[in-house]
Parts: structure tokens; C-alpha cells; sequence
């Protein structure tokens, strides 16, 4: 058991989880998070709460945000946009195939962080230059690719949700298609791709399921023995762990649990193999 809440640094965006530290903030309140470059400025988007699971390790909330803290946050959030809208201006005449998707400002060093996505490596060695001089602050420039600027973007995906990647995911983890096929779903580009062009992070989420599932399972046209009589295998339905079957008798289909649907013991020993020494082979 433990206390925990979640924050975020703008709104709508991705949330991160702290121990409350003996604060109660509401929702809506400005709290001062941890962070390397020192406390910044977060928005309260879960209250504090009781939890069953283990949360040790989380950062500590610093405490409510004061006016001071409000004021550089503001201040700060002012020089960001204006980088962002010095960066466009600057691209555009360089006539550089970028685009800006964010910018970091670090105060104490007086230093902008500009990220931005390009269909191919670019030399921005003029435009960094430019970019000093017009913001008076030492500016470096990040490319990132598409899964990092749908995450500092944000979005809907396709599922009607805020995108996993701006909410709750941490790390990226590779996503093949062999998984979409696992799961008997359509490769097919449209379907199966996030806001960022890229396979759904999502699919990998019940692939282990399916995989757990497809190892013990009937495979589709196998003879199979049912409570409701003997038929052929013609699909899987994963999620309610059961099994698609046409019965001999009719043809009538039917959907059984998994544990209910045995082989005949003539294609069990097909499949795996006769085995001695079973009660049937003792000889008289």
C-alpha cells in the first residue's frame, strides 16, 4: 500500500506519478516536481490516493507551487513560445526541410533545446547560429524521429483515446507485424498504424495472450470432440478463451471454452506421439 498522485507539465499531455510527500493537493493545483535541472512547475491531474500496488521509488512532490515559482514558470513558458516562433521563421528562410515539434528552455543556464523531425539528416550549422543571435541564449537543435514527435505532439489515436506514448508509456518497446498477424488482424497500413505513421504501440499489449492461447489450442480444421457433439475447428475467439467449432451433426456452429474441446485420442497421438505404458496397453 502506498499514497500516490500524477501530474502534468501541460495539459493534456503525459502524465508522471509522484509520492505526495505529505501534500494534499487538488486536482488543478500547481505543485513543484523534482527534476535534474531543479523543481518545475506541474499541474495536479490525480489527487492523492491509496493504492494496493508497490510505489516505492517515485519522486517526491515538492510542495505547492508559490508565486515565485508561478512567475519563472510563466516566464518560461513565454520564452518557448517565442523560440518556437523565431525557429519557424528561421527555417523557412534557410528553406530547411524541418519541422519544429518542441522546445525546452533551461533558465539557470540560459539555454533552448529545439526538437524537430526532417525526412533525412540536415546541416543546421547556419540556422543554430542565426538562432543564438536573434534569442541572445546558446540554442542545440535535436532531431527526433516520428514515435518522438507523435509523443511531444500528442493526439487521438485511433481508438478515440489520448495517445499511450503521451500518457502513460515510458520506453518505446519494437513492435513487429508478425504480432498484428498473431491476433488475425488486417496488415493492412491503415489499420494498423498509430498517429505516427508506425505500427500501434497497443499491439504488443495482448500479443503474449494470444501467443499463451495458440500454444494449448485446437488449430483451425482439426477434428475436435465438444460437449455439444464432434466438429471441425473453424476459428479462435482469444479474449473469451474459447473456440470457433462446426459441428458434424447439422453444421451448425457453435463456441466452446478452451478447456472443454479435446481431439480425438487417434489425432492427439498424431500430433504428439504415442506414449507406452498407458493403462489401454496392458496385456492380459
Amino acid at each position: 500500500m502506498g499514497m500516490i498522485m500524477a501530474v502534468s507539465f501541460t495539459r493534456y499531455g503525459r502524465l508522471y506519478y509522484l509520492d505526495p510527500g505529505g501534500h494534499s493537493p487538488k486536482v488543478g493545483d500547481k505543485v513543484l516536481v523534482p527534476t535534474e535541472a531543479g523543481p518545475e512547475v506541474a499541474e495536479c491531474v490525480w489527487a492523492p490516493q491509496w493504492v494496493s500496488e508497490d510505489v516505492e521509488g517515485l519522486p517526491v512532490c515538492a510542495g505547492i507551487a508559490g508565486e515565485e515559482q508561478l512567475e519563472r514558470d510563466e516566464g518560461n513558458r513565454r520564452r518557448r513560445a517565442e523560440a518556437r516562433s523565431v525557429s519557424k521563421r528561421l527555417i523557412r528562410r534557410h528553406e530547411l526541410p524541418m519541422k519544429v515539434v518542441g522546445v525546452d528552455y533551461l533558465d539557470s543556464d540560459n539555454v533552448y533545446t529545439v526538437y524537430f523531425s526532417a525526412p533525412h539528416r540536415v546541416d543546421f550549422r547556419a540556422l543554430v547560429r542565426d538562432l543564438a543571435r536573434n534569442l541572445r541564449a546558446r540554442v542545440e537543435l535535436r532531431q527526433i524521429g516520428p514515435r518522438d514527435e507523435a509523443r511531444l505532439q500528442g493526439g487521438i489515436g485511433p481508438c478515440g483515446r489520448d495517445l499511450c506514448c503521451a500518457t502513460f508509456l515510458k520506453d518505446f518497446e519494437p513492435v513487429s507485424v508478425r504480432m498484428a498477424k498473431d491476433q488475425d488482424l488486417p496488415v493492412n497500413p491503415l489499420r494498423i498504424a498509430g498517429a505516427c505513421g508506425r505500427l500501434m504501440c497497443c499491439l504488443k499489449y495482448e500479443h503474449p495472450l494470444y501467443q499463451e492461447f495458440r500454444a494449448s489450442a485446437p488449430r483451425v480444421g482439426l477434428t475436435v470432440d465438444t460437449p455439444e457433439g464432434e466438429g471441425t475447428v473453424v476459428g479462435h475467439n482469444v479474449p473469451s478463451d474459447s473456440v470457433v467449432v462446426r459441428l458434424a451433426d447439422g453444421g451448425r456452429r457453435c463456441s466452446c471454452s478452451r478447456a472443454s474441446v479435446c481431439s480425438p485420442r487417434r489425432q492427439h497421438d498424431e500430433r504428439y506421439g504415442e506414449r507406452d505404458g498407458g493403462g489401454d496397453n496392458v496385456e492380459e
